[in-house]
């Protein structure tokens, strides 16, 4: 099974950027060893299985418990059986339709 997981999650009434708190929650998914992209408005990672698809949005959640008091979360996902590492072939399957590559 394959789920691409896309997070945003940030806190709310702190400075202007929060790059601080996001760079926070990107360390843990660097460590984490799963394959993932970061894009301007969130991360995108790919997991095996729900519980560990919730359990990294669980993890993002405990950088920030601590020291802010407001967190906007918000998680897409795409689940399908019998198929892995879409991360990177979604892409590629729109650059060779679009015949060219393109900025992730």
């Amino acid at each position: 099974m394959s789920i691409v997981v896309e997070l945003s999650m940030f806190p709310i009434g702190k400075e202007e950027s929060v790059s601080i708190y996001v760079a926070r929650i990107l360390k843990m998914i660097d460590a984490s060893g799963i394959q993932y992209k970061l894009n301007p408005m969130g991360t995108v990672f790919e997991t095996e299985t729900m519980s560990e698809s919730l359990g990294i949005i669980e993890k993002a959640y405990r950088q920030l418990e601590d020291d802010c008091s407001r967190v906007y979360c918000m998680v897409k996902f795409d689940i399908r059986k019998g198929d892995k590492s879409r991360l990177s072939r979604k892409i590629k399957s729109l650059e060779e339709r679009l015949g060219k590559k393109i900025s992730t």
